[in-house]
């Protein structure tokens, strides 16, 4: 490896008596380099002067070879410093700002004479010594700068606001001296190094202290003030043999108003904050030049007008992996469950996100623009008279795990329902191969908006579906957390609602609520895995009707029939049986029963019947001897009944082999209905009950194809109950 050198070349270093400075020095000079050793030999604090510090330096590089002279001035006087390079070297290359001194006070307690004296060393300093060896720079064609900033000019830090600004004001001086000094093969870089110096020895804890050795950072400064290096204009920090590089980034962004001759309002800002503060996709400019010209090109989009219709907008919604097991906890998912791993670990080889999830684009597209305040002409409202009315969501493929989605959105409808309105929002999300991810329905309920003369009914709204008049195929209960509200709304809805007690009983409500699509995703839940044995992949769509607020640590439930591969559902709250979700339904790609019931339910197994076991035998006797089918070949629909209540509903589909809990799947027509009780269902099983017997006492009541019910005797399943 060629060593690299600096033989030539001249090095003015700036506070190069103790710690980095001295670090600098001694490698500048043993690569090659002459070397101004400038320290003006005061305290930390700039009070006093003494030549040692760096006389020392200098007869220390002297006694390894190496060439150097000292210089005590101030570096508020630049120019003494490269008239001391000139006289003794003849040339000047390479200034290394360095010199520093600390008058930490909070802010409150800070004098002028703190701050002013903290800036002259820091800031006006670097300025002064650069600007005298500038003009020598640009005849030899060639020079190299480096600025001193520090994390606390970066990110700030308490007790230092003068040594903060001046830290940061080194960052603009230097990419303003990379700008003009690059046609003269000037370089200027930043160096923010974090090192065991007389400024940090009290600040730093001991062992942290210990590691940070001076001699690990001066390599990167050397390098950086090196001929071969390219680098202008860069922040490179660098601590404990580490170094990096660190840059201003920019987000995307948010227009603030949609026509040239438009205001902008507060509430403008307010209503798209989230977007506007996304930092998501943020980039890096380069030069002001390109900051510029994107705000020519904001210009031009404004005077332009939208492209969107004023009804329309939209927005991008970009989440991970982390993002996805968030909402799962949020709905309820739970680690007990082994099937809902796949919900929670990334690493789970069917890893997947809760399909509900998709509904949010939309909804984060709509809460983050104006489009409902400006539905309705002549009304004005703001977000906190709009309720989430109802929803329907459908995926056109399985939502990724992790994506950038873009969602647009546009209303479809408004409705006037005398006091109040409906304003109705349709979206469409899409991946960023431009493919159709999901279609959403979001109708807002807009508390006194209404009056305004608009039509009551909708054509567009996707419509709602009572349950079925009889007993649920199958219930589920389960208690939602008194944190659950607080987990949901990590994943964007950060209405104060749901966390604030104070907001919520300003509101109306006694406490916060749960989010309404919190617990539509815990009943989603339950029927994944009541009818499709929890794989989120045969979710189809889904549509729901908001009915009544959850409270945290109230228990959910969810009552399901099957008709088909559509699933109603209806959610209650067990300790007051109000409804809360109501009119929903949820349609699969197909029915997938589990193979045993799912476990951690709360309180939540799907309640058992004895005669369940007559099917179950039956199913086996199929499966064991497929001949049955061909002797038989008919459908038939068992309805057990439990004190003179249908409590469960069984179809036999002995044409194709399938028998499971429910009505027939959708296209399948019933050519017998039996209705007949659970005891009474076993001992026909089991021959003590005889069927004609049944049937003549009212027992076994039978629908359709009577004749075609004899043929069920086949079917003797004694064996297997």
């Amino acid at each position: 490896m060629n060593n690299l050198r600096f033989d030539g070349r001249v090095a003015i270093v700036t506070g190069a008596g103790a710690g980095l400075g001295r670090a600098y020095a001694l490698l500048f000079a043993e690569r090659g380099a002459s070397v101004v050793v400038n320290d003006l030999g005061g305290s930390r604090s700039g009070d006093g002067s003494s030549s040692k510090a760096a006389d020392s330096v200098v007869s220390e590089i002297r006694s390894k070879g190496g060439k150097a002279v000292p210089n005590y001035d101030s570096v508020v006087d630049g120019d003494k410093l490269v008239q001391t390079a000139l006289e003794n070297f003849g040339r000047i290359d390479i200034v290394v700002n360095n010199a520093g001194i600390l008058r930490d006070k909070s802010f409150a307690r800070i004098s002028e004479s703190d701050w002013n004296l903290v800036h002259d060393v820091h800031l006006k300093g670097a300025f002064k010594v650069t600007q005298a060896a500038w003009p020598h720079f640009r005849k030899q064609n060639y020079g190299r700068v480096i600025v001193t900033s520090s994390n606390s000019g970066l990110y700030g830090n308490f007790g230092q606001a003068n040594y903060s600004a001046a830290k940061l004001g080194l960052v603009g001086l230097c990419n303003t001296m990379a700008i003009e000094g690059r046609k003269n093969n000037i370089n200027c870089n930043v160096i923010v190094p974090t090192a065991a110096s007389r400024l940090t020895e009290d600040i730093l804890p001991p062992d942290f202290f210990a590691e940070l050795k001076p001699e690990l950072i001066a390599p990167v400064v050397v390098w950086l003030c090196h001929e071969n290096c390219d680098e202008n204009g860069s922040i490179i920090e660098s601590a404990a043999g580490w170094a990096t590089k660190c840059h201003l980034v920019r987000g995307s962004g948010a227009i603030l108003r949609h026509k040239i001759t438009d205001m902008v309002s507060p509430e403008n800002v307010r209503d798209v904050w989230n977007q506007l503060t996304d930092m998501s996709q943020a980039t890096r400019l380069n030069s002001i030049e390109e900051a510029s010209s994107t705000l020519l090109g904001v210009l031009d989009e404004i005077k332009s007008g939208p492209e969107e219709s004023l009804n329309e907008a939209s927005g991008v919604f970009s989440y991970n992996y982390r993002d996805s097991i968030i909402f799962a906890i949020g709905v309820g998912a739970n680690v007990k469950e082994e099937s809902d791993l796949q919900y929670l670990y990334e690493s789970h080889e069917n890893f997947s996100t809760i399909p509900t999830y998709a509904i949010l684009p939309s909804l984060m597209a709509t809460m983050s623009s104006s489009l409902i305040t400006e539905a309705i002409p002549g009304r004005e409202f703001d977000l906190s008279q709009v309720l989430h009315g109802e929803q329907y969501l459908e995926l056109h493929k399985p939502l990724p795990t992790e994506a950038k989605l873009t969602t647009k959105i546009c209303i479809s409808d408004v409705l006037d329902k005398g006091k109040n309105a409906v304003i109705v929002i349709d979206g469409k999300t899409y991946d960023e191969s431009g493919d159709l991810i999901a279609t959403s329905q979001i109708c807002t309920f807009v508390l006194s908006a209404g009056g305004f003369g608009g039509k009551r009914v909708s054509s567009v709204m996707v419509p709602l579906l009572d349950e079925p008049q009889r007993s649920p195929d199958s219930t589920v209960k389960e208690k939602t957390s008194v944190n659950q509200a607080a987990v949901y709304r990590l994943s964007g809805d950060l209405n104060p609602l749901h966390i604030d007690p104070s907001f919520a009983l300003a509101a109306g409500y006694q406490q916060p609520i749960l989010h309404g699509l919190a617990t539509l995703g815990m009943s989603v839940r339950h029927v994944l895995k009541q009818f499709a044995d929890n794989d989120s992949k045969l979710f189809k769509s889904l549509k729901v009707r908001f009915s009544k607020p959850v409270i945290p640590g109230q228990t959910l439930c969810t009552s399901m029939w099957r008709e088909g591969n559509r699933i109603h559902f209806k959610t209650t709250v067990s300790e007051t049986n109000d409804i809360v979700l109501s009119g929903a339904y949820m349609e699969l790609h197909e029915i997938k029963l589990p193979a045993k019931p799912h476990v951690v339910l709360c309180s939540g197994k799907v309640e058992e019947l004895p005669s369940d076991a007559v099917f179950h035998g039956m199913k086996e006797r199929i499966e064991s001897n497929p001949s049955l089918l061909k002797s038989i070949n008919g459908v038939f629909v068992y309805h057990i009944t439990k004190s003179g209540k249908v409590t469960s509903t069984w179809t036999a589909d002995l044409k194709t082999g399938k028998i499971y809990r429910g009505e027939p799947e959708k296209g399948i027509k019933a050519d017998t209905t039996l209705t007949i009780d659970d005891s009474d269902m076993i001992d026909l099983a089991l021959g003590k009950l005889n069927p004609q017997m049944a049937f003549m006492k009212g027992k076994l009541k039978i629908k359709g194809n009577i004749m075609l019910a004899q043929k069920l005797k086949a079917l003797n399943t004694e064996s297997k109950l």
